[in-house]
């Protein structure tokens, strides 16, 4: 039988076709217009930051750089890793503030009014946002966890030899490092300037037997052998049976750890790449280093701050995206007012991180999981 009797035709005639290829064509020159204005606008931004980070840190570090006379081509390199550094801390917001500009400029002249009324949906709309949202925290993701590490290198270096005042004289008091699994080492103080320290002692334990302990009362570290110089020396053993006391004027020793190891700053966890932060982390777990979330939360805050940056966007995009009084002045203010919060969030809670129990993986990523209710809720509301 025939399914079609009044032989009514349904192909689609030319200028269908045409109107069709065309009304397709329009729309994908609507995402890359607002995928090529999201990205330059993010990258403008970035780079007006970049000039003034580096006029406001240099006119502070100014009068070391001339004092202990850092070469210009040193100083220039310093600068091209300060800008990686400056712009991966302050991602999330800058492309909160690239989306909310822009988007509240199509807003101001009613273009995004014109698209919507056209046919296209609000999740049509906001496609391109996505995809360009997408581009750029890729792109950061990459760079926070084996970039911007490199950069940081080079300019944690420059500024120990040219901007601190002085290298560290002392390491402090009461240092306990775990050279292996069943043996420790104690030291009183170390000083850096005579490569020495006082009160060292080493002890190797078994289960709950402490089968060796072994004090001098002052060490010194060969840096050209490698070897740690024992001074009055006395040795106890136990074997579980009977206890023995050999005493020794010096004795040198190899042990697989430096004065460097003594001093570890929480600096040194922003130049190490996320498998040197994870060899780092279980190296100092093996030494005995009771809270290390400091170093978990930023492991995990090189993931969780690109996908802040495309959270904010999608809350971005729907605050602009209504005209409202005020324009681009009024958006640009709710802005800096959500990532004070945002910010806010995140600093109490990676502070609860690393002063208390809290767990690193929740303190990063809870300001996330807030901030995705914003969005959702937002989002919603929109297409309503």
């Amino acid at each position: 039988m025939n399914s079609n009797p009044f032989n009514i035709s349904t192909e689609k005639s030319p200028a269908s076709s045409r109107r069709s290829m065309w009304s397709y064509i329009g729309i994908m020159k609507l995402d890359i217009y607002i995928i090529k204005k999201f990205v330059s606008t993010f990258l403008f931004a970035i780079m007006v930051l970049a000039v003034i980070s580096c006029v406001i840190d240099y006119s502070e570090k100014v009068d070391n750089i001339v004092s202990k006379k850092a070469p210009m081509l040193v100083v220039l390199n310093y600068y091209k890793n300060f800008v990686p550094h400056i712009t991966a801390l302050l991602f999330p917001l800058f492309i909160f503030i690239a989306t909310i500009f822009f988007t509240s400029k199509l807003a101001y002249k009613s273009e995004i009014i014109a698209i919507l009324s056209s046919g296209v949906s609000y999740q049509r709309f906001i496609r391109p946002y996505l995809i360009g949202a997408a581009f750029l925290c890729t792109i950061s993701l990459i760079a926070n966890h084996w970039i911007i590490p490199l950069a940081n290198k080079q300019r944690i270096a420059f500024e120990d030899k040219y901007i601190n005042d002085d290298n560290f004289k002392s390491a402090g008091e009461n240092m306990h490092l775990g050279i292996s699994k069943d043996t420790y080492v104690y030291l009183q103080n170390y000083n850096y300037s005579t490569n020495s320290g006082t009160h060292f002692t080493e002890e190797k334990i078994k289960g709950t037997l402490l089968q060796v302990k072994k004090m001098a009362d002052y060490v010194t570290y060969d840096s050209v052998k490698k070897i740690w110089r024992l001074h009055n020396i006395v040795i106890r053993t136990n074997d579980s049976n009977k206890e023995t006391i050999t005493h020794l004027a010096e004795q040198d020793v190899k042990y697989p750890f430096t004065p460097a190891d003594l001093n570890r700053t929480d600096a040194i966890k922003e130049a190490l790449t996320t498998p040197e932060l994870n060899k780092y982390i279980a190296t100092e777990q093996l030494h005995g280093r009771e809270n290390l979330n400091s170093y978990f939360v930023e492991k995990e805050r090189r993931s969780a701050q690109p996908f802040a940056g495309f959270i904010l966007t999608i809350i971005g995009v729907s605050i602009a995206s209504r005209k409202i009084r005020g324009g681009s002045g009024l958006h640009l203010a709710l802005g800096i007012i959500i990532s004070a919060v945002y910010i806010m969030f995140l600093q109490t809670s990676t502070t609860f991180s690393t002063k208390s129990d809290l767990s690193p993986f929740l303190a990063v990523w809870i300001p996330n999981f807030i901030f995705s209710g914003v969005a959702y809720f937002l989002y919603r509301r929109q297409i309503k």
